[in-house]
């Protein structure tokens, strides 16, 4: 109650400061947009910061307990590629004014996330700059930030990014443009904000680049080199600007040949897979098991020899029993896939991106499946991920077992040992 007291005398100060702001602007005229415009999103951020300082505050102290062992990973990019437990995290889509909705999709798993994900698009608007102050508020909770990033180009304009082409035709071999420069001005803005934060971030560039029906920087409108030349390019620009503590993943669609798209060992650290089922709520889908839609795809990726990121991990409630979808899922998943080294819950609970319905990938509140994850992870979460990628073939029958040692790390594990039981 304290905490929505606190917001709504937070938002209402905003709100009558924005609102002065604006009347004083207000006859300034049309020049006036850019200095309102500011006003505004700087009084957004207040709100953020304070809330933000509100659930650090509330819950920092027990957080940052719990994520200590992180800090030793934060410092060493290496550690990240090698980790000696599962990295969990999530992306939710309410997350726009805070954390908090990450905070209780932990509480309901009784666990605390080193990792959290968040999308952001190519542009020219202000939420498609470098997302500096959510990254910020990642690192301050304790976590570490795992950023999509998607190319789209639609949102730049001519005379800024000449190219002749507008709107949604300046996607149309647009890696090509990438690749030649053209988009430079913006690349070499994120590199250099990307470098300040100085803590390891994880950037998925370009995801299932391999999909020829969705994202415009598919195969519909690039070739496969055209697409390597556009990741290489960007990631040279990175280097060069001294971006050292970006770890780059490169996250094609499973259900696609992806080999031609690959753009080299020397410039991919992990790959990264969603891994999401539909269910029946579309002609095109069915209930497809963790295994039919990952087993393949693994089998394939473990050439590359790079830890694996499971980037959208999630299931429908239509079709089947998904809190069985999870157990079966996570069931012993680190002796079965030893290159996966981090599972990223997909929360969203409107998802219009895929389908016309809107579908809800939501499980905070679903207790058969947040107690199934809780126990079936607790059965293995002290392996020592390093010491099974050591005695296991990189790829094996998924059915079989192996005794692996435990190990004992110093602060919290990703699930809390002592809370298998539900919360009452």
């Amino acid at each position: 109650m304290k905490r929505v007291s606190f917001r709504i005398i937070t938002t209402l100060l905003a709100i009558g400061i924005a609102s002065l702001i604006i009347y004083a602007l207000s006859h300034a005229g049309k020049s006036s947009k850019g200095p309102i415009e500011n006003a505004m999103t700087y009084t957004g951020d207040v709100v953020k910061d304070i809330e933000q300082k509100l659930i650090v505050e509330q819950r920092g102290e027990k957080r940052e307990d719990k994520l200590k062992w992180l800090n030793e990973y934060a410092a060493s990019k290496k550690l990240l590629l090698h980790p000696t437990k599962m990295l969990f995290g999530a992306f939710d889509n309410n997350t726009k004014d805070g954390f908090e909705s990450i905070v209780s999709l932990e509480d309901s798993l009784q666990t605390t996330f080193p990792l959290i994900s968040i999308y952001t698009a190519w542009g020219e608007k202000p939420e498609e700059r470098f997302p500096t102050e959510k990254v910020k508020n990642i690192l301050t909770l304790g976590s570490l930030p795992v950023i999509t990033w998607e190319p789209w180009l639609s949102d730049f304009q001519e005379e800024d990014y000449p190219v002749q082409r507008e709107g949604d035709e300046r996607n149309r071999n647009g890696m090509k443009d990438v690749a030649a420069g053209v988009y430079d001005a913006y690349v070499n803005k994120w590199a250099i904000n990307a470098r300040k934060i100085e803590k390891p971030i994880f950037l998925r560039f370009g995801h299932e680049m391999n999909d020829g029906y969705r994202y415009p920087w598919g195969p519909h409108n690039n070739t496969p080199d055209e697409f390597i030349a556009a990741w290489k390019h960007v990631h040279d620009i990175f280097v060069k600007q001294g971006a050292k503590n970006v770890i780059w993943m490169w996250s094609p669609h499973p259900a696609y040949e992806f080999k031609e798209f690959y753009p080299g060992d020397n410039y991919v650290d992990y790959i990264g897979v969603g891994v999401l089922n539909y269910g029946n709520i579309a002609a095109w889908s069915k209930w497809w098991s963790f295994r039919e839609i990952f087993g393949k795809y693994y089998r394939k990726a473990t050439a590359y020899n790079k830890p694996i990121m499971i980037t959208e991990f999630g299931s429908l409630a239509v079709g089947g029993s998904r809190a069985k979808w999870y157990t079966d899922a996570l069931d012993s998943l680190p002796m079965k896939y030893p290159l996966v080294k981090s599972v990223l819950f997909f929360h969203f609970s409107e998802d219009n991106t895929t389908t016309q319905q809107t579908l809800n990938w939501y499980i905070k509140s679903d207790k058969p499946v947040t107690n199934a994850i809780i126990k079936t992870v607790a059965k293995w979460k002290d392996l020592d991920l390093n010491e099974i990628e050591r005695t296991r073939p990189k790829f094996t029958d998924p059915d079989s077992t192996v005794k692996v040692k435990h190990f004992k790390h110093k602060g919290t594990s990703s699930v809390n040992p002592d809370s298998v039981k539900p919360k009452g």
